[in-house]
């Protein structure tokens, strides 16, 4: 880890496509890739983000700033020009998933959905209302601009922040609102819960493809396809790849192996800074 800290150092970090989300609105189901995990979504009208990562460096929170990996390319949206978000969603306790420098930059009235055992790091952002699910449990979220339906299942990963802490949890999610839902599977290797959730009319998918050459807490990209068939989505929004040096294989390499796994029309956004509306 050090030597790639260096190593960072040394490199520039590449601009992304700049997305435009101003014709975004109440009728319609929009996402923008920032990067890493964060999926911007515009979800009727009301906004939400997941477990954004928004700065220079992913790692541990010093008083120093964060201390870790340098992203290869920038957010799609840097914090200070993001909109006001309704509500937070937050995977697991990763520290390039739960940012603490991130979460700092959002109001902090909005309310953020965590998974088990993590209030306490919420808290520590600064969040007054949290709601932390555990696998199957739902709740209805109230925000500023409307209800939304939360609940969480169960992947395939590890929740620790620290090897201290490994009672923490990790989800994914069904979000539901106006009658169509959305699901984000934050991180997991290859499961069966998918499979289980197939009779829930599941518009997309927002599934990771990166970081696979690290073990077996990461799925693959036609392991993460055959997640996606089998809980019935039509759409996949890849994230998790191509934006830190985390994983050990080439960086191009989810995208290729992706596209040769699953159609093209079935790949809803395939850079950072790509943007997409559900067909209506």
């Amino acid at each position: 880890m050090v030597r790639g800290v260096v190593d960072d150092a040394k490199r520039p970090v590449t601009k992304p496509r700049i997305p435009d989300i101003s014709k975004w609105g109440d009728s319609t189901i929009d996402m923008c890739w920032i990067g890493h995990a964060t999926v911007l979504m515009n979800f009727y009208g009301l906004k939400l983000v997941t477990d954004p990562v928004l700065f220079e460096h992913v790692g541990a929170s010093t008083p120093f700033g964060t201390i870790g990996r340098k992203r290869l390319v920038a957010p799609a949206i840097p914090a200070d020009q993001f909109p006001q978000i309704d509500l937070v969603l937050q995977s697991h306790a990763h520290m390039d998933h739960f940012d603490f420098a991130s979460l700092k930059k959002f109001s902090k009235s909005a309310p953020i959905v965590t998974a088990k055992e993590t209030t306490d790091l919420a808290k520590e952002a600064g969040f007054k209302q949290i709601t932390e699910l555990r696998w199957g449990e739902k709740r209805t979220i109230r925000t500023n601009s409307g209800d939304i339906g939360l609940e969480a299942f169960q992947v395939n990963h590890w929740g620790a922040r620290w090897k201290v802490d490994s009672y923490r949890g990790y989800n994914g999610y069904l979000l539901t609102r106006g009658g169509k839902t959305i699901l984000f599977g934050g991180d997991t290797a290859m499961c069966d819960s998918f499979s289980t959730l197939s009779g829930r009319k599941i518009e997309a998918a927002i599934m990771p493809i990166g970081c696979y050459g690290r073990g077996g807490s990461h799925c693959t990209p036609e392991q993460s396809v055959a997640m996606t068939d089998a809980c019935g989505s039509p759409y996949i929004i890849p994230i998790h790849h191509s934006t830190f040096p985390i994983g050990k294989e080439p960086l191009d390499e989810p995208m290729k192996r992706l596209r040769g796994t699953i159609s093209a029309d079935r790949i809803a956004i395939t850079e950072i800074g790509g943007t997409w509306t559900l067909p209506t």
